[in-house]
């Protein structure tokens, strides 16, 4: 049976649940739900020719990160995997499918919020293809309702070349909790930039600025709802 004040971000690498969800993590939190953070790649090692010469202490660094992003909101845990940044499709996809299944089967959330399927980034597409199969609508599957997020400098990058399209259906106000996001994002100095680029402070408020418009806020994330159960 599920927990329904139990919720599920899976990301690929550190720094996507903040660009993806991290508004509307920050507000479920507070309405006190349990939130937990599943962080799969390590997100820094494709920026090297070979994997096995990447600085690890890049690596370790997100690591950290990510969990000084989760104090700031008070999320209950993340999980970090370590798989090869950027490599996704050079695993099979059931060993991605199992760490998904295995924090469905442990943490039974009612609610999951992941990538989405027409992302530029590779692992974005295998992490959305892994958590769909694994919550799977079968007798006993926890997971009410499942929701994929954008993600600024890889959704708008495939230029609707990646199909499907980004389509948002559901919209969150963030208004009261667009700083905590933004402040965030600015904890993974590593992947941080400057504007004009889409994960600076300005782009992101400006991306919110305009869903928000889009449905009669200030500030707002959109969602793709890919499956719900009532």
């Amino acid at each position: 049976m599920s927990n329904n004040n139990n919720i599920l971000v899976v990301a690929a690498h550190p720094d996507d649940e903040v660009l993806g969800c991290w508004g509307t993590i920050a507000s479920l939190v507070q309405e006190g739900r349990e939130v937990h953070i599943a962080i799969l790649g390590e997100g820094a090692t494709s920026r090297y020719q070979e994997r096995d010469q990447a600085d690890q202490s890049k690596v370790e660094r997100l690591v950290s990160d990510s969990q000084k992003v989760s104090d700031l909101i008070g999320a209950k845990q993340v999980y970090n995997f370590g798989l090869p940044d950027n490599r996704f499709d050079t695993l099979p996809m059931l060993d991605v499918v199992k760490i998904v299944e295995k924090l469905v089967s442990d943490i039974e959330p009612s609610v999951i919020y992941t990538h989405h399927p027409g992302d530029l980034n590779i692992d974005h597409g295998v992490v959305f293809r892994a958590t769909l199969t694994a919550t799977r609508p079968l007798s006993g599957c926890p997971v009410r309702d499942l929701y994929a997020f954008e993600i600024p400098s890889s959704t708008e990058w495939s230029f609707s070349m990646c199909k499907p399209e980004f389509r948002p259906n559901v919209f969150v106000d963030i208004t009261d909790t667009v700083d905590v996001k933004i402040k965030a994002m600015q904890t993974y100095e590593s992947e941080s930039r400057s504007f004009p680029h889409p994960r600076s402070p300005e782009a992101l408020r400006a991306i919110a600025s305009n869903w928000g418009s889009v449905v009669g806020v200030e500030y707002a994330e959109a969602f793709e709802l890919i499956r719900s159960i009532r």
